[in-house]
Protein backbone atom coordinates (compact mmCIF):
# COMPACT_ATOMS: atom_id res chain seq x y z
CA UNK A 1 0.00 0.00 0.00
CA UNK A 2 3.04 2.47 1.35
CA UNK A 3 4.15 1.94 -2.33
CA UNK A 4 1.07 2.56 -4.13
CA UNK A 5 0.50 6.21 -2.53
CA UNK A 6 4.07 7.13 -3.19
CA UNK A 7 3.11 6.60 -7.00
CA UNK A 8 0.21 8.33 -6.67
CA UNK A 9 2.10 10.80 -5.03
CA UNK A 10 4.58 11.06 -7.75
CA UNK A 11 1.48 11.13 -10.64
CA UNK A 12 0.14 14.00 -8.77
CA UNK A 13 3.60 15.85 -8.47
CA UNK A 14 4.19 15.26 -12.35
CA UNK A 15 0.82 16.29 -13.63
CA UNK A 16 0.75 19.46 -10.95
CA UNK A 17 3.93 20.06 -13.18
CA UNK A 18 2.63 19.46 -16.31
CA UNK A 19 -0.58 21.92 -15.49
CA UNK A 20 1.73 24.06 -13.96
CA UNK A 21 4.05 24.74 -17.56
CA UNK A 22 0.65 24.74 -19.39
CA UNK A 23 -0.88 27.79 -16.96
CA UNK A 24 2.59 29.53 -17.86
CA UNK A 25 2.56 29.19 -21.50
CA UNK A 26 -1.40 30.32 -21.20
CA UNK A 27 -0.19 33.25 -19.59
CA UNK A 28 2.40 34.21 -22.13
CA UNK A 29 -0.02 33.29 -24.94
CA UNK A 30 -2.61 35.87 -23.60
CA UNK A 31 0.19 38.43 -22.28
CA UNK A 32 0.02 38.20 -19.04
CA UNK A 33 3.78 36.37 -17.75
CA UNK A 34 5.14 39.97 -17.75
CA UNK A 35 2.16 41.22 -15.27
CA UNK A 36 3.20 42.83 -12.02
CA UNK A 37 4.11 39.74 -9.98
CA UNK A 38 2.63 41.22 -7.24
CA UNK A 39 -0.41 40.90 -8.34
CA UNK A 40 -2.85 38.20 -7.74
CA UNK A 41 -4.85 35.97 -10.38
CA UNK A 42 -8.04 37.99 -9.22
CA UNK A 43 -7.22 40.99 -11.16
CA UNK A 44 -5.85 38.94 -14.11
CA UNK A 45 -8.70 36.98 -14.16
CA UNK A 46 -10.76 39.89 -14.92
CA UNK A 47 -8.28 40.96 -18.41
CA UNK A 48 -8.85 37.17 -19.88
CA UNK A 49 -11.48 37.24 -22.65
CA UNK A 50 -14.32 35.28 -21.74
CA UNK A 51 -13.68 32.50 -24.43
CA UNK A 52 -10.75 31.44 -22.67
CA UNK A 53 -12.25 31.50 -19.08
CA UNK A 54 -14.73 29.17 -20.61
CA UNK A 55 -11.35 26.72 -21.84
CA UNK A 56 -9.84 26.85 -19.03
CA UNK A 57 -12.63 25.82 -17.06
CA UNK A 58 -12.44 22.49 -19.01
CA UNK A 59 -8.89 22.32 -18.61
CA UNK A 60 -10.27 21.82 -14.78
CA UNK A 61 -12.79 19.42 -15.51
CA UNK A 62 -10.49 17.26 -17.18
CA UNK A 63 -7.82 17.32 -14.02
CA UNK A 64 -10.83 16.35 -11.89
CA UNK A 65 -11.62 13.82 -14.49
CA UNK A 66 -8.10 12.23 -14.56
CA UNK A 67 -8.05 12.05 -10.65
CA UNK A 68 -11.12 10.56 -10.43
CA UNK A 69 -10.45 7.52 -12.86
CA UNK A 70 -6.77 6.88 -11.26
CA UNK A 71 -8.97 6.83 -8.08
CA UNK A 72 -11.55 4.37 -9.49
CA UNK A 73 -8.55 2.44 -10.91
CA UNK A 74 -6.68 2.19 -7.98
CA UNK A 75 -8.84 1.64 -5.07
CA UNK A 76 -10.85 -1.47 -4.15
CA UNK A 77 -13.40 0.35 -1.53
CA UNK A 78 -14.82 3.64 -1.75
CA UNK A 79 -13.45 4.63 1.68
CA UNK A 80 -10.09 3.49 -0.49
CA UNK A 81 -11.47 5.36 -3.75
CA UNK A 82 -11.80 8.59 -1.78
CA UNK A 83 -8.20 8.01 0.03
CA UNK A 84 -6.43 7.95 -3.41
CA UNK A 85 -8.49 10.80 -5.12
CA UNK A 86 -8.00 12.89 -1.68
CA UNK A 87 -4.06 11.74 -1.97
CA UNK A 88 -3.48 12.52 -5.60
CA UNK A 89 -5.46 15.70 -5.24
CA UNK A 90 -3.66 17.10 -2.55
CA UNK A 91 -0.33 16.57 -4.12
CA UNK A 92 -1.49 18.00 -7.70
CA UNK A 93 -2.64 21.13 -5.79
CA UNK A 94 0.26 21.60 -3.48
CA UNK A 95 2.89 21.23 -6.08
CA UNK A 96 1.36 23.14 -8.67
CA UNK A 97 1.90 26.16 -6.61
CA UNK A 98 5.58 24.79 -6.19
CA UNK A 99 5.91 24.37 -9.82
CA UNK A 100 4.61 27.59 -10.78
CA UNK A 101 7.20 29.46 -7.91
CA UNK A 102 9.87 27.70 -9.47
CA UNK A 103 8.89 28.27 -13.01
CA UNK A 104 8.24 32.18 -12.99
CA UNK A 105 8.42 32.91 -9.38
CA UNK A 106 4.76 32.76 -8.33
CA UNK A 107 3.49 33.56 -6.18
CA UNK A 108 5.45 35.86 -4.43
CA UNK A 109 4.02 35.08 -1.04
CA UNK A 110 1.88 32.36 0.13
CA UNK A 111 -0.51 35.74 1.26
CA UNK A 112 -0.64 36.47 -2.91
CA UNK A 113 -4.46 36.39 -3.60
CA UNK A 114 -5.37 33.23 -6.12
CA UNK A 115 -8.30 32.57 -8.23
CA UNK A 116 -8.17 28.71 -7.13
CA UNK A 117 -10.93 27.02 -9.19
CA UNK A 118 -13.51 28.48 -11.86
CA UNK A 119 -16.02 25.72 -11.23
CA UNK A 120 -19.11 26.37 -11.15
CA UNK A 121 -17.60 29.68 -10.40
CA UNK A 122 -14.45 31.31 -9.13
CA UNK A 123 -12.80 30.29 -5.99
CA UNK A 124 -10.64 33.25 -4.36
CA UNK A 125 -8.68 33.16 -1.73
CA UNK A 126 -4.73 33.55 -0.43
CA UNK A 127 -2.38 30.74 -1.83
CA UNK A 128 -2.00 29.71 1.93
CA UNK A 129 -5.55 28.09 1.98
CA UNK A 130 -5.07 25.50 -0.51
CA UNK A 131 -1.60 24.65 0.41
CA UNK A 132 -2.63 24.62 4.15
CA UNK A 133 -5.37 22.30 3.13
CA UNK A 134 -3.46 19.95 0.85
CA UNK A 135 -0.62 19.84 2.92
CA UNK A 136 -2.86 18.67 6.19
CA UNK A 137 -4.53 15.90 3.96
CA UNK A 138 -1.67 14.74 2.91
CA UNK A 139 -0.26 14.74 6.41
CA UNK A 140 -4.07 13.48 7.98
CA UNK A 141 -3.87 10.71 5.38
CA UNK A 142 -0.62 9.53 5.73
CA UNK A 143 -1.07 9.34 9.45
CA UNK A 144 -4.74 7.37 9.82
CA UNK A 145 -4.47 5.86 6.26
CA UNK A 146 -1.32 4.53 5.62
CA UNK A 147 0.44 3.44 9.30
Amino acid sequence: MLTQFLLLAIFGIAMAHFEGVVVVYLRKAIGLLESDTEAGNKELLEQVPKRYIKIEMTREAATIVMLLAVALLVGGSWLDRLMVFLWTFAFWDLFYYVSLYLLIKWPPRLTTIDVLFLIPRPWIAPVWFPVGVSSLTIISIAMFYLF
